[in-house]
C-alpha cells in the first residue's frame, strides 16, 4: 500500500502558464505606457526570449530587457515592471479547482504528503502559502536546497529520505513527463501524469520498459484512485 504522495506545484498544483502570461502581458503594458518603445507583441516577444535563455527562476528579466532596448538598465521601469507582475501574479493567484478537496481526501486516507520542486526554496514555500495550501505539506523538497535537478533521482531520493518512505511506496504526481515521471520512476517510485498527455515516443519508452506510470485528467481522480 502507497504511503507517500508527492507533487510539483507549477501547472499540477495550480495554473502557472495561464497566470503568468497575464502577468508579464500586464507589467509589459505598463512598462510600455512609461516609455518602453515597444508594441506589446514585441515586448512580449523579447521578454520570452529572455525568460528562455535564463530560466523562470532567474529575477531580473525587466533588467535584462530594459538593457537590451536601451543599452542600460532603466530603473523606473524595471520597478513599474515588476511591482505590476506581483501584483497581478499574486490577485491571480488560486490553486485549480479541485486542488484542495484532493489534498484534504489524500490527507484523512492517511497519506503523507510532500512536494519535490525545482526552484528557489523560499519561492516555492511563497506559492503554497499564498494559495493557501502549505498546511497539508510533510516536506517540501526544492533542487535549490538539495542541489540536484529533476528528473536527477537524487532529488527524489532525499525527498524519500526526508519522508521515510520507500520508493516502491511513493508516487510521484506531475505533469512534466521527463522531469517528474521520469525521474520519478528512475527512482524506483510509481508516477502519475497530470494535466498532460503523452506522446507516442513516451507511451512507447512508458510500455517498453514497464514504468508504473498513469495519466489523469485532473487532480481530483486521484480520490478515485489512491
Amino acid at each position: 500500500m502507497l504511503k507517500a504522495v508527492f507533487f510539483d506545484i507549477d501547472d499540477t498544483l495550480y495554473d502557472t502558464s495561464g497566470f503568468a502570461k497575464l502577468a508579464r502581458k500586464a507589467a509589459l503594458n505598463v512598462m510600455i505606457d512609461a516609455g518602453l518603445p515597444l508594441t506589446q507583441e514585441e515586448a512580449y516577444k523579447l521578454l520570452r526570449e529572455i525568460i528562455s535563455e535564463k530560466g523562470s527562476n532567474y529575477d531580473r528579466h525587466f533588467n535584462v530587457l530594459t538593457k537590451t532596448v536601451f543599452g542600460e538598465e532603466k530603473p523606473l521601469l524595471i520597478a513599474l515592471g515588476m511591482i505590476t507582475y506581483h501584483n497581478v501574479k499574486f490577485a491571480l493567484l488560486r490553486p485549480f479547482p479541485n486542488t484542495t478537496s484532493t489534498l484534504i481526501d489524500l490527507k484523512s486516507k492517511g497519506y503523507r504528503l510532500g512536494v519535490i520542486s525545482n526552484g528557489i526554496t523560499i519561492k516555492q514555500w511563497e506559492k503554497l502559502i499564498r494559495l493557501g495550501i502549505h498546511h497539508f505539506f510533510d516536506e517540501v523538497v526544492t533542487s535549490d536546497e538539495v542541489g540536484f535537478e529533476k528528473p536527477n533521482i537524487r532529488i527524489f531520493e532525499e525527498a524519500l529520505r526526508r519522508m521515510g518512505c520507500k520508493p516502491e511506496r511513493s508516487v510521484m504526481v506531475g505533469n512534466k513527463f521527463n522531469e517528474d515521471i521520469l525521474g520519478a520512476t528512475n527512482a524506483g517510485m510509481s508516477a502519475i501524469l497530470v494535466n498532460s498527455e503523452l506522446t507516442e515516443a513516451e507511451r512507447d519508452h512508458v510500455e517498453k520498459n514497464g514504468l508504473d506510470v498513469t495519466v489523469i485528467d485532473d487532480i481530483s481522480q486521484l480520490k478515485e484512485i489512491l
